[in-house]
């Protein structure tokens, strides 16, 4: 498995947010206005450089998360709701089903 420093693997998850979005989404239940929790954060990127062949240690993805948790508060792609939840600003995450147009 390949090892990079912290910075290089923030570039990444920063470069490919909406990728490493739908990915967490697939893991989690993560959709527009739910909440995200900080370990679904650190543990969807531990899965997420695992699935690349990239070695990221629990240590590693826990300042990882606290970064890109950072940067997506930035983004206003979250708003922290308590010290460990946040809630997700993407509306084309939304859970909702369209219905479909009458002829």
């Amino acid at each position: 498995m390949n090892s990079k420093n912290n910075q290089e693997l923030l570039s990444i998850l920063t470069g490919n947010r909406q990728s490493f979005l739908e990915f967490l989404k697939a893991k989690y239940p993560v959709f527009h206005n739910s909440n995200i929790f900080f370990r679904d954060v650190q543990y969807g990127i531990q899965k997420y450089f695992e699935k690349k062949e990239i070695k990221v240690t629990y240590q590693q993805a826990e300042k990882l998360a606290v970064e890109f948790i950072s940067h997506l508060e930035k983004e206003n792609i979250i708003k922290k709701v308590n010290s460990i939840g946040w809630k997700l600003n993407l509306p084309e995450f939304s859970s909702a089903i369209p219905f479909p147009k009458e002829s």
